[in-house]
């Protein structure tokens, strides 16, 4: 049984039979994936290119972006691909490499979020000891464990789903491959590396929440002491939208791992997978990046040479 299922080929959601509407989607897609792909190279060229962007924020937005490519390249290019061609089949091989590193690139992001709010508190609430806390050496351990993190959850998951065994339908109801829609095609009745998997996904998932909601918490208290309401309200600006995402992306990755299979809606998956591995990818650049003075800054100060060298040849 275990070889057939390595050969069996899967199929992905199809929105819909018009090929009008598939190119539309397709098209759409597309721009998506464009419009991500050059938001977060340009954060990752002008934190390497600048060096006054060679802080401690700035390295971890550096990943963070990086990990944003990985996560939307891992899903989007396989659904356009899918709509121009009209085809929907993914192999078995590849929905579990798909598995992987969707979780992969998931579980590393929650670590590289809460990295970035424990930076944020300590330079609010302790800005005098900023320096000496988050030193270059304590930078790179929080990213090595958040990306270690992240390749231990995607072997768990996708190893307990290589031992699964399909039979009857192979449609997933999902546009990339996922545990709990491979849970719903599966016919094994014992999911042990699944549900462990699952288990230590949730403690580190609220393990992750915990620490940004305490560190946020900490910012909160502090800029609440703050006399200046300009200070006040430009601190909320910043803080407020990074929580919106995280909370966006934490609670639809929550509502997609833990609902009950009996109420899964086709509607509903889908919706959350989009929250969870689409639209992060696409905002974090804007929250985090581009509304930022430094960011710009180095923007500018990057075409300013692009036109000079244009102008000089």
């Amino acid at each position: 049984m275990r070889n057939q299922t390595l050969l069996r080929i899967f199929l992905l959601l199809r929105l819909t039979d018009s090929r009008a509407l598939l190119g539309l989607q397709a098209t759409l897609f597309s721009l998506v994936y464009l419009v991500t792909m050059l938001e977060n190279l340009t954060i990752l060229l002008l934190t390497v290119l600048d060096h006054r962007l060679h802080t401690p924020m700035y390295f971890f937005l550096r990943h963070l972006s990086c990990l944003d490519l990985c996560l939307i390249s891992t899903t989007v290019p396989k659904t356009i691909v899918n709509s121009v061609t009209f085809s929907d089949s993914i192999s078995f091989l590849g929905c579990v490499s798909q598995l992987f590193l969707v979780v992969l690139m998931a579980g590393s992001e929650m670590g590289i979020l809460t990295a970035m709010s424990y930076d944020r508190y300590v330079a609010i609430c302790h800005p005098l000891n900023y320096e000496a806390v988050m030193s270059k050496g304590c930078c790179v351990q929080l990213v090595a464990v958040s990306w270690l993190s992240g390749v231990v959850f995607g072997i768990l998951y996708s190893a307990g789903t290589s031992s699964l065994e399909f039979c009857g339908s192979n449609q997933i109801h999902q546009f990339f491959c996922d545990v709990p829609s491979l849970l719903e095609l599966s016919c094994s009745e014992e999911h042990a590396v699944i549900n462990v998997s699952v288990v230590l996904g949730v403690f580190y998932a609220f393990s992750c929440l915990v620490c940004m909601v305490v560190s946020y918490v900490f910012i909160f208290s502090a800029v609440l002491k703050i006399s200046s309401r300009h200070s006040q309200s430009k601190a909320f600006s910043t803080c407020l939208p990074h929580l919106v995402i995280v909370g966006t992306f934490f609670l639809s990755g929550a509502v997609a791992y833990l609902k009950p299979a009996s109420k899964a809606s086709p509607t509903g998956d889908l919706l959350c997978s989009v929250l969870y591995s689409v639209v992060p990818p696409v905002l974090n650049p804007i929250i985090y990046c581009l509304r930022n003075r430094d960011i710009r800054s180095a923007m500018d100060k990057v075409l300013r040479k692009v036109r000079r060298g244009l102008i000089g040849n």
